[in-house]
């Protein structure tokens, strides 16, 4: 999948985001049609405990694209297009895919857990449950226990935003601006205490797990040289290209809009080569600091210019 630039290198609705909100769209469409025929595909589909008989590995990946409400969907699909487009276009489509799918598996693993910690500690000894006066069958009661959504992958997404954008504005319920750091701490403190104390039914642990996943793949990947990130190989290229063009006439920094070109001898361009090569490192060194959409579109058009 190789991702192409546009004069500012961003796209508004890049390749993963894009299909990820069609997949999710189409599977919420297809429940809602087979509910119909009296066929249940979140029992297939979502992510049930692994002692239960309707467990399937293949629901680790499964149960992130089943949603149990327009509601459930919209916000989840909102999210994703809010902070994944951003994500995507400074990580490039294969490395905004995994980081994604690792995010969703790692909050069904963590979900798994704190169900068997439950179940250890509260429900083996039992045959069967009583669920307010019906009494099930220990297997039935397990079977209930069906986790779906893509909210555990999306607070990986909200993770990874507010650690690369932390100074970012977020609009809390479209009025309130909030940093994204604040946001972030607030959104997993909540969590973590209507997860201890609350008794929803949402899985509070699983949007934990997100982003705990997500926190420990950006670790890693942190601990790779900048280089290795495609956005800023790209750009290294940039660098490189403009090296190789030595006869290239030179463009103010200033003057790059305009194309205005300016005379010079051979001191004049020595100086000039040098002022460029300059003005594209300090680029570069912020590419490795902030990341490429930390650019503003004047230095993307000047890279992108400089690298045809």
């Amino acid at each position: 999948m190789n991702e192409q630039f546009s004069p500012t290198g961003f796209k508004v609705l890049p390749t993963v985001v894009k299909n990820l909100l069609i997949i999710n769209v189409l599977m919420y469409i297809a429940t809602i049609t087979f509910t119909r025929f009296n066929i249940d595909l979140t029992r297939l589909f979502g992510l049930h405990f692994f002692k239960a008989s309707n467990f399937g590995v293949y629901q680790l990946v499964t149960y992130m694209f089943m949603h149990a409400s327009f509601g459930h969907l919209f916000f989840n699909m909102f999210a994703l297009w809010m902070f994944g487009n951003t994500l995507e276009n400074l990580w490039g489509s294969k490395r905004f895919l995994l980081f994604y799918m690792v995010c969703g598996i790692g909050a069904g693993l963590c979900q798994e857990l704190v169900q068997y910690i439950q179940y250890s500690t509260s429900l083996a000894d039992y045959a069967n449950v009583d669920m307010g006066g019906q009494i099930v069958t220990m297997d039935s009661y397990l079977n209930m226990l069906n986790t779906v959504g893509a909210s555990g992958a999306v607070y990986g997404l909200l993770l990874a935003f507010g650690m690369m954008f932390p100074n970012s504005m977020i609009y809390f319920y479209f009025l309130i601006p909030i940093k994204a750091k604040w946001f972030v701490i607030g959104y997993a403190a909540i969590e973590l205490i209507t997860g201890l104390t609350g008794f929803d039914n949402v899985a509070h642990f699983a949007h934990l797990g997100g982003m705990l996943f997500g926190l420990l793949l950006i670790l890693y990947w942190r601990k790779k040289p900048a280089g290795s990130d495609k956005n800023f190989r790209k750009l290294k290229d940039v660098l490189e290209s403009w090296k190789r063009k030595a006869h290239t006439k030179y463009t103010p920094y200033e003057e790059i809009k305009n194309e205005t070109r300016v005379p010079r001898n051979d001191g004049e361009y020595n100086r000039q080569k040098a002022e460029k090569e300059r003005d594209v490192d300090a680029i570069l060194d912020k590419v490795a600091k902030s990341g490429y959409a930390s650019l503003t579109d004047e230095e993307k058009e000047f890279l992108f210019k400089n690298s045809r």
